[in-house]
């Protein structure tokens, strides 16, 4: 399950250290998200109607909603947001493109076993020949690494476009 698909050159494989980075940065926004999508609903409920959920549908609803954004983002661009600040993009293990929503899916239910054996899951990069994470490795996914590349020099005075 090594290297790169045939016919694909191989992206930068980014350092254990950024992968963390970007982990700790999506957990602050992640946080932001459930503030809004589900802690926020709960008040109000609770303040206006006097609500409460069950508490087996908050925690269904706390694994869902975070399921959703990944699964989506992931899905989608291959990146979250915080993905995108660290430069980092999840692809198919085998084919080097966009990973399915099924692929996106069982990525996040193992991430969540990988944090459930006390990160057992991320520690696994340690001794990965890849360097990828458990749940990367047994959903066929890979994250690579794209620096940034050089944008092009400003185009010359007087040849731009005027408005």
């Amino acid at each position: 399950m090594g290297g790169s698909p045939p016919g694909l050159s191989a992206p930068a494989r980014p350092t254990l250290r950024r992968r963390l980075a970007s982990l700790a940065y999506e957990s602050l926004l992640l946080a932001s998200l459930l503030a809004v999508a589900w802690f926020l609903p709960q008040l109000l409920l609770a303040m206006a109607w006097g609500l409460q959920t069950p508490a087996w549908a908050s925690w269904l609803s706390l694994f869902i909603l975070p399921g959703v954004y990944f699964s989506h983002a992931w899905q989608r661009r291959g990146q979250t947001l915080a993905m995108q600040t660290w430069k980092l993009k999840l692809v198919d293990a085998r084919s080097g493109g966009s990973i399915s929503l099924g692929q996106a899916w069982l990525r996040y239910a193992l991430a969540w076993l990988s944090l459930a054996t006390c990160g057992a899951g991320f520690l696994w990069a340690l001794v990965d020949r890849d360097r990828q994470f458990l749940h990367d490795r047994l959903g066929n996914t890979r994250i690579t690494f794209f620096p940034p590349t050089r944008s092009s020099p400003p185009p010359a005075a007087g040849t731009g476009r005027s408005g």
